[in-house]
C-alpha cells in the first residue's frame, strides 16, 4: 500500500503516539513483572470493579447534566447575530485557556469551609458541606467539560436552516413542537459529538475526585495513576479494561446515531 507524502507525518504520529502505547498496554496487561505471559494483572484489575462502575456512573451523570445545561445555551447562542455568537463562544472558551489544575484549585477554594460560598450561605443560616463529596466531584466535572458539550451543539445548531423553523411555525407548531420535531432531530449529530467529547474524558479523568471528592469518591483514573507508579502491569490492565468499556459505549452511541440517520 502506497501512502501519499502529505499523509506520512500523520501516519507517523498515529504510530508513535497511538499504536505504540496501545501495544505496550496490551503487553503489560497480559504479562507479569518478569515479562512472562500471565493473567494475574487482569485478575487484579477486575478487583476494582466497584470503582469502575462508580467512575462510569459519575461520568454518565456529569454528561447528562452537561447536555441539559448546554442544549439551551447552544440554541440561544445559535440564534444570535454573528458578532454576538463569536463573543459568547469566546466567553465559553476563556476558562479553557487556564490550566486544568488551577481551575480545580479555584473550586476547592470556593467550596471549602469558610470559603466564599460557605460564608454567603452562612449569612442565611444555611450550613452545608460543599467539598469532599460526590456532588462536588460532579460539579467540578460539569464545570470542566461543559464547553466540550456546548461547542459541538452550537456548531450543528448554527447550521440549521431557520426557514425550517419558520415553516413549522407557519404550519401551527408551537415552540415545544418545533424544538421536538425540528431542532432536536437536526441537532442529534451535535448531541452525539458532545456526549462523546464529555463522557470519554470524564470516565478516565483524575485529580478532580482527588481534590473535590471524599474517600468513597475515588475514580478509576486516580487508581490507575497511583497503581501504575508501582505496578505497571496491573495499571495497564486497568487502563485496558477502561479503554474497552469506553469503546463499547462509543459503539452503542454510534448505533443510535445511525438509527437516527436512517429514520
Amino acid at each position: 500500500m502506497r501512502f501519499k507524502r502529505p499523509s506520512i507525518p500523520y501516519i507517523a504520529w498515529m504510530v508513535v503516539f497511538t499504536l505504540v502505547p496501545i501495544v505496550l498496554i496490551l503487553f503489560y496487561a497480559f504479562t507479569d513483572r518478569s515479562g512472562s505471559l500471565s493473567l494475574e494483572p487482569m485478575t487484579k484489575a477486575f478487583g476494582y470493579s466497584d470503582i469502575f462502575m462508580r467512575s462510569l456512573w459519575i461520568a454518565f451523570v456529569s454528561t447528562v447534566i452537561c447536555l441539559v445545561l448546554a442544549y439551551p445555551i447552544a440554541y440561544i447562542i445559535s440564534r444570535q447575530k454573528r458578532s454576538t455568537q463569536n463573543l459568547l463562544t469566546m466567553l465559553i472558551m476563556i476558562p479553557m485557556w487556564m490550566n486544568f489544575i488551577l481551575r480545580i484549585y479555584a473550586w476547592v477554594t470556593l467550596l471549602s469551609d469558610g470559603g466564599p460560598i460557605d460564608t454567603a450561605l452562612s449569612t442565611f443560616g444555611i450550613h452545608l458541606t460543599l467539598n469532599n463529596n460526590r456532588g462536588a466531584v460532579i460539579l467540578g466535572m460539569v464545570y470542566e467539560y461543559l464547553p466540550f458539550m456546548v461547542l459541538p451543539l452550537y456548531t450543528v445548531m448554527s447550521k440549521i436552516d431557520y426557514r425550517l423553523i419558520e415553516a413549522a411555525e407557519d404550519l401551527g407548531a408551537n415552540k415545544v413542537s418545533v424544538l421536538r420535531k425540528v431542532v432536536l432531530p437536526l441537532s442529534v449529530p451535535g448531541i452525539i459529538s458532545g456526549v462523546t467529547m464529555v463522557f470519554v474524558p470524564a470516565a478516565s479523568t483524575f485529580l478532580v475526585s482527588t481534590y473535590l471528592g471524599g474517600i468513597d469518591d475515588t475514580m478509576i483514573g486516580d487508581v490507575i495513576e497511583q497503581i501504575f507508579q508501582g505496578d505497571r502491569n496491573t495499571g495497564s490492565a486497568l487502563a485496558l479494561i477502561l479503554m474497552v468499556a469506553i469503546l463499547i459505549f462509543l459503539v452503542i452511541l454510534n448505533l443510535f446515531g445511525d438509527e437516527e440517520a436512517i429514520s
